[in-house]
């Protein structure tokens, strides 16, 4: 099998590495700080991913490098453009195939369930930054340079997942206290657990009818609510006490940590139902994803 790159130790990153190291690959994965988990398959490496040309080195031999890199959440619009032209320039460099970890916000606001034919027309800053790298990378597939896909997941559940859930609820929920909700907490919401996402992105790697698209991740369907009960009887906790949080709060919150400002915007998906269809990436590869309290439990 051939070797695969992987750029990016947040939760997903991890998990897609230990999968494909797992499955008998030699994995390089690529941070800053040349962090990651102790796995004998796994070879982990510093490197500054915006220096294209140390990239394009520690990318050689390489047949697939999966881009599951992130930057501070409140400074998306300058730095995720530059990182990931890099990265894309990189892979080209490297002639290896470029899988990328996106996610739902690109897609226009609409009341009914999203699909990858979803127009990608978002009205958020973040919502742009993400419609635009993809945009780039399906550029570069059309002409030929490489070839692309990207996975797009909800928000996380799963161990290391950072999300609105995870930050604010979670936590409280397991000690028994009153949690503060980022919107509704009956709404209907799309949540993606990290192990699920992970198997997302090796298996379109490995299909030559994923390239030259993007496919919504495997996702479970419930309110916070529901997460949170499930949550609950998992720890032995009483049933959770949520109420929604206020952008005043928010706003307040953000004096001492700008992340809480960004979540302003992304409101419209946690203020009422947000449902993905994900039957594109069920269908065509047979994956389904895990119970809501599989992935509570992990």
């Amino acid at each position: 099998m051939t070797e695969s790159v992987v750029i990016g130790a947040g939760a997903t990153g991890i998990a897609t590495a230990r999968q494909l190291a797992d499955s008998g690959q030699h994995v390089r994965l690529i941070t800053r700080s040349g962090g990651g988990p102790d796995h004998p398959g796994i070879e982990r490496i510093a490197l500054d991913a915006g220096r294209t040309g140390e990239l394009a080195e520690a990318l050689t031999g390489a047949g697939t490098v999966f881009n599951a890199a992130m930057t501070a959440y409140h400074t998306w619009p300058e730095t995720m453009p530059p990182l990931f032209t890099s990265i894309l320039a990189a892979t080209e460099r490297a002639g290896a195939d470029y899988v990328m970890l996106g996610n739902l916000y690109g897609y226009q606001q609409t009341t009914g369930p999203i699909t990858e034919r979803t127009p990608l027309a978002p009205h958020t800053r973040k919502g742009r930054v993400r419609a635009e790298l993809w945009r780039q990378a399906e550029q570069a597939h059309r002409e030929g340079r490489l070839r692309a896909t990207e996975v797009r997941a909800g928000q996380y559940l799963g161990p290391g997942a950072v999300s609105a859930f995870t930050l604010l609820v979670a936590p409280r929920v397991r000690a028994g206290e009153l949690a503060l909700v980022h919107g509704n907490p009956d709404a209907v919401h799309s949540f993606s657990y990290t192990e699920d996402v992970a198997t997302a992105l090796v298996a379109v790697a490995r299909d030559e009818r994923a390239w030259g698209r993007a496919w919504n991740a495997p996702v479970i369907t419930a309110t916070p609510r529901q997460a949170a009960s499930v949550l609950a009887e998992l720890h032995g906790a009483p049933e959770p006490r949520l109420e929604s949080l206020t952008e005043r709060e928010m706003t307040l919150m953000s004096l001492g940590e700008p992340l809480w400002r960004e979540f302003i915007e992304m409101s419209y998906m946690s203020d009422r139902p947000f449902q993905v269809d994900d039957s594109d990436i069920r269908d065509t590869f047979g994956l389904k994803a895990s119970t809501l309290r599989e992935a509570l439990t992990a």
